[in-house]
């Protein structure tokens, strides 16, 4: 039987952020897998992801929590570094961390960060996920004089509770390659950004790129993000652009049992249209077991 994965992510949306923490506790009862935090410190609405996660952290027991994404030039390598360390050490490794190269360089600008043309990204991704795992062994000088990311024989630590994953959010081609090159993993952009019909392309990406530097593609995990919602009836889907899925909790279940015999993904994050209760207990007590049987 596959090792299949189920999460859900909530907005820290600031008028909300009772709800979100009440659903978290709830999705730790039930035994659901991942939460993931949209990171958007740009975002007026928003909360700051990191601050909410410790506290969705301190408010569980056995729920992995991580930014999903977590937007790189808002953030130093080695702070992230350092952060993800602690986070997990407080939560006795029950955070992962989801990285993007950039997206919304509006914004991002527009908060003092930097403006970074695609390549640019890439490169400052690659060198941020070294700064970040050389901080997580402890007891050493790091010196790494990147174009984007530089420290200077700052001195590492604290090494993480448990090995924390790496995970890309990438959308073009060759982000797919670098994913398979050093990620952990592979959280797909829901189909605003990659529309489900990329996806097949993607995987053979990363997992040719892998191959190639010598890695075990079935090692990188493969996150699918969908985005819709679940209701009493059926309803017809066809997974083409970025159309949310609106359909009962057994069409949902073969759509996940497809997405992972057709598509390769093992991990599947639940992006409701209407976040509540009603919608987290149907994936942790509907969809996921029945996906689960699907699969066997």
């Amino acid at each position: 039987m596959l090792n299949l994965r189920f999460g859900v992510q909530l907005p820290p949306t600031a008028s909300d952020l009772k709800q979100l923490r009440e659903l978290a506790r709830l999705a730790d009862r039930e035994g659901l897998d991942l939460l993931g935090i949209q990171d958007h410190p740009y975002a007026g609405p928003f909360a700051d992801t990191f601050a909410v996660i410790a506290t969705v952290l301190a408010d569980t027991e056995r729920l992995r929590v991580f930014p999903d994404v977590a937007s790189l030039p808002m953030r130093g390598a080695a702070m992230i570094g350092k952060q993800a360390a602690t986070l997990d050490l407080l939560s006795a490794g029950r955070f992962e961390l989801a990285l993007g190269a950039g997206a919304f360089w509006q914004g991002i600008t527009a908060m003092g960060g930097p403006a970074r043309t695609n390549p640019e990204a890439l490169q400052a991704l690659e060198e941020a996920t070294r700064i970040i795992r050389a901080m997580w062994i402890p007891e050493q000088k790091i010196h790494e004089n990147g174009s984007y990311y530089a420290v200077h024989g700052v001195q590492s630590g604290p090494a993480p509770a448990h090995p924390v994953g790496i995970w890309f959010g990438s959308v073009g081609p060759k982000a797919h390659a670098l994913t398979g090159r050093i990620a952990d993993g592979w959280a797909a952009p829901i189909p605003h950004y990659l529309p489900y019909e990329k996806w097949v392309a993607a995987q053979h990406i990363i997992s040719a790129a892998a191959a190639d530097a010598g890695r075990d593609p079935a090692s990188i995990t493969r996150m699918a993000q969908l985005v819709g919602h679940i209701t009493d009836a059926p309803g017809p889907v066809e997974l083409r652009g970025e159309a949310p899925i609106r359909t009962d909790a057994a069409r949902w279940a073969r759509i996940l049992s497809d997405l992972t015999a057709g598509t390769g993904f093992d991990t599947f994050v639940y992006w409701p249209e209407s976040p509540d209760e009603t919608q987290l207990r149907r994936w942790i007590n509907e969809v996921a077991p029945m996906t689960r049987a699907l699969c066997s």
